[in-house]
């Protein structure tokens, strides 16, 4: 799934985008392609060379060249991906015709968006009220296809928030749109697909403290499975109970594990080992952030990439280990578990 975002300066385009990574959804920034571009000829980033590099792009290839570089990025993540500042109405319709994308359109008052962009001290914003207003005019209007159109884009999106109020409205709004969303795209991305087989591999579980399961895959294609249990020949907690041992964390706080258990990303690279299977640059999906002991394993076994369901209270060690190693560490629900599953 792609969503656009377009909308007139200062309404909180960036703020929508936020939320949205909080869902796990990857960024994509027409800005940030138009200031590369701006760096190769040595011109600075300001709201005069952003318009101007993107009309000559969209004049020198197509009306929907700089959106067709982002969809290719985004497809290439397979993943969820937000698509920031689409102003044209031809790179508009291109993502319309690429399949499942939404338009999300943001604007609010213009006094209320010209005090936020003074708050925010960009450079490209230190303008007077009365520069911003010409600024706008030549940004929302043009017959042109390959220029921008704020007014025509706002027109074309599935869904418009009037952003004239508090960051509780607006986190409020796009949860509602998101919902929607959702509604409608009931085909799951890659990352919810694997996550959710992950949740049936966890009902094999033999620990009732928290049934978790773990997938491994890469290219789309599941390579391994494990769930939380006992070794082979151990008895099960299910069967004779648990054998609880409590660790002290460098922050204070305390969490009672169950040493009797091989956690479920342990026993899915066993797995991996045993069958002669490479799991080198796969990606792990997990119930919650992996424990250090995991996180060691996963490093070591060329894993490249951890999607975890929610977030360990407890796995700042794992966090930084993840940092130092190159491992990209992801989290679908920012929400933190205060237990240990195991």
């Amino acid at each position: 799934m792609i969503i656009g975002i377009t909308g007139t300066t200062g309404a909180g385009k960036g703020t929508v985008v936020e939320f949205l990574k909080q869902k796990g959804f990857v960024h994509f920034s027409v800005r940030d392609f138009l200031a590369k571009e701006l760096e190769k000829i040595n011109l600075p980033t300001n709201r005069e060379n952003l318009l101007f590099m993107a009309n000559k792009l969209r004049e020198e290839n197509s009306p929907s060249y700089i959106a067709e570089r982002l969809y290719e990025k985004a497809k290439n993540e397979n993943k969820d991906s937000v698509i920031e500042s689409l102003r044209s109405v031809g790179e508009v319709e291109l993502l319309k015709n690429k399949g499942t994308f939404y338009l999300i359109a943001i604007d609010a008052d213009i006094e209320k968006r010209y005090e936020r962009i003074k708050l925010r001290k960009s450079l490209t914003d230190d303008v007077t009220f009365e520069k911003f207003v010409d600024d706008e005019k030549s940004e929302t209007t043009s017959d042109n296809p390959a220029k921008s159109n704020l007014l025509k884009c706002i027109e074309l999106a599935d869904f418009k928030i009037e952003n004239n109020y508090d960051m509780s409205y607006l986190k409020n709004e796009v949860d509602k749109i998101y919902a929607e969303i959702k509604k409608r795209s009931p085909r799951p991305g890659w990352d919810e697909y694997f996550m959710e087989i992950s949740k049936t591999v966890a009902l094999r579980a033999t620990c009732n403290r928290g049934r978790s399961g773990c997938v491994i895959a890469k290219d789309k294609r599941i390579l391994v499975t494990g769930y939380v249990g006992s070794p082979i020949g151990i008895p099960h907690c299910d069967e004779v109970g648990h054998q609880m041992k409590t660790t002290v964390h460098e922050d204070g706080t305390r969490t009672q594990h169950c040493v009797r258990t091989t956690h479920a990303e342990q026993n899915a690279i066993c797995q991996a080992a045993k069958l002669g299977v490479s799991i080198e640059g796969a990606t792990v999906y997990c119930k919650m952030t992996p424990c250090s002991t995991c996180a060691k394993l996963i490093i070591n076994s060329g894993i490249k990439r951890v999607v975890a369901e929610k977030k360990y209270h407890a796995g700042k060690e794992s966090e930084e280990l993840f940092k130092r190693a190159g491992i990209k560490l992801e989290i679908l629900d920012e929400k933190v578990e205060l237990y240990s599953y195991q």
